[in-house]
């Protein structure tokens, strides 16, 4: 005889069947989501649908894999630009934890606001007092001594409005993408307007990227023979600076292809995006991230001193760019 035993037992197993079928499938389908911090909006489908056309042998769009590379923006677009940017913030660092050795800087601006951490005074001085800046806290040192004092503050320095390290203020969503696009053939290129040996020493282990896949504005070096010790000294002199026009400049002159995938969030890429769209076949991708969250991160556009999106954002209806709206189309922004 069935007894109300046997049909407890038969309704819990049949329970415990049904949830540990939901958790495969919820499983599987996380395991199927390449890009699982990103909404099921238009500009997922549009990654999604622009690699696997690409990718497909036999495809009229195929795109052999030596010629699969993407391009990315870093500042704004890889991880924040506010309340200033990461490199800007290290450099006033520097100012604060050199001006023992310059005490002429407590009178001699811009040095002086950047001590008092006046922050109007600072950005009247325009490029030219940012450039004085960059150029004393950047050079007079070694490519080594230089690489390890970017290491030691990125170690410690905490981003004021998260409280977290910068090197976790990552976007989620983006460092899904730069994945996902090498694990279908890509190789993936930070060209940003920022310091090529600022981001070099940490991009590989928070991006994938390599340093060798780093483009980025540079300061002059020279060898130098030190302590019979062959070095590369940096000198306070521009090299060059890799933003708005210079993008595509330098581009051509480090990676030598023309990309096929670009993705950036400023006017400073306005130019980087042209040079890769505007080319014909095979398939090309544009894509803006817009910051449109002021809750979980900033929102902001035309008006900014730090990531003005204008004339790009006008461009991008006109060049059939994707913008990817951060409020609506990403699930989350950080790593948790």
């Amino acid at each position: 005889m069935f007894s109300m035993r046997d049909m407890f037992r038969s309704a819990r197993e049949g329970t415990l069947a049904a949830v540990a079928i939901l958790l495969f499938v919820t499983a599987a389908q996380a395991q199927s989501d390449p890009l699982p911090s990103w909404n099921d909006t238009a500009p997922k489908a549009s990654i999604i649908a622009f690699v696997e056309k690409v990718t497909k042998e036999g495809s009229p769009e195929f795109v052999s894999e030596p010629q699969r590379i993407a391009v990315f923006d870093n500042d704004g677009t890889l991880w924040v630009e506010h309340p200033m940017y990461t490199q800007l913030a290290f450099a006033l660092d520097r100012v604060k934890a050199l001006a023992p050795q310059h005490p002429e800087w407590r009178t001699k601006q811009p040095f002086k606001a950047a001590i008092e951490g006046d922050m109007e005074t600072l950005a009247s001085s325009g490029d030219k007092g940012l450039l004085e800046l960059l150029m004393a806290t950047h050079a007079g040192m070694t490519v080594d001594d230089f690489q390890k004092v970017v290491t030691d503050w990125l170690s410690t320095a905490r981003d004021p409005r998260f409280n977290r390290p910068y090197t976790e203020l990552a976007y989620q969503p983006m460092v899904e993408l730069l994945a996902y696009l090498r694990a279908n053939g890509f190789k993936t290129f930070i060209v940003s307007g920022g310091g090529i040996e600022f981001m070099r020493p940490w991009t590989e282990k928070v991006y994938g990227v390599p340093p060798e896949q780093v483009v980025g504005s540079s300061i002059k070096t020279e060898f130098r023979m030190q302590d019979d010790m062959p070095t590369l000294f940096r000198l306070p002199d521009v090299n060059f600076i890799d933003d708005k026009a210079g993008k595509p400049v330098g581009i051509n002159q480090q990676i030598g292809r023309r990309p096929i995938a670009a993705f950036g969030n400023s006017d400073g890429d306005l130019e980087m995006l042209q040079w890769t769209t505007m080319a014909g076949a095979p398939a090309r991708l544009g894509m803006l991230v817009h910051h449109t969250d002021a809750e979980r991160e900033y929102a902001y556009d035309r008006n900014t001193e730090f990531g003005r999106l204008d004339k790009a954002l006008d461009a991008a209806a006109i060049a059939g760019w994707t913008v990817i709206d951060m409020k609506a189309d990403w699930k989350t922004i950080f790593k948790d």
